[in-house]
């Protein structure tokens, strides 16, 4: 064998090998809280949750809950702040909470708005965002109620 030919297949092996190590960039299970799926993100993490899990956590509701749909299609009781996704961004990080450990959850009408304000406020620096998966539809699929004004 040659060297080239020696040299082509160490590199080739140690790319596999590297790869094998690589930290898989899809969801994994939320490791603090044992409910949600961790979502990497450039620049920080946020969970995916099931509407079973959001109503859960709604029974001893301790963070701040935010609608990003727009225009206006209904609410999730008990919503803190309606924050249009078209207006969310870095120059509306001020009207979320301050303290960046501070849980977030968001939703919207099937989940692709929230999941890209979720992806902006782990940017941010936030570190317990929370998005509905599916949004306001799989909230009603699951048999929950949503309020209109």
């Amino acid at each position: 064998m040659s060297i080239r030919r020696s040299r082509l297949i160490t590199v080739v092996l140690g790319i596999v090998l590297a790869a094998c190590q690589a930290q898989p960039a899809t969801p994994t299970a939320a490791p603090s809280t044992g409910t949600g799926v961790v979502i990497s993100v450039p620049g920080g993490t946020y969970s995916n949750i099931t509407p079973d899990q959001l109503a859960e956590l709604l029974k001893s509701k301790e963070f701040f809950f935010v609608n990003t749909h727009i225009p206006y299609e209904g609410e999730i009781d008990p919503t803190d702040a309606f924050i249009a996704f078209e207006e969310n961004g870095p120059q509306r990080v001020g009207d979320y909470p301050a303290d960046k450990n501070s849980r977030i959850v968001l939703y919207c009408r099937s989940g692709r708005m929230s999941t890209i304000v979720a992806e902006e406020l782990a940017r941010a620096g936030y570190t317990d965002v929370w998005n509905l998966d599916g949004g306001m539809i799989a909230w009603e699929q699951s048999g929950r109620d949503l309020l209109t004004r």
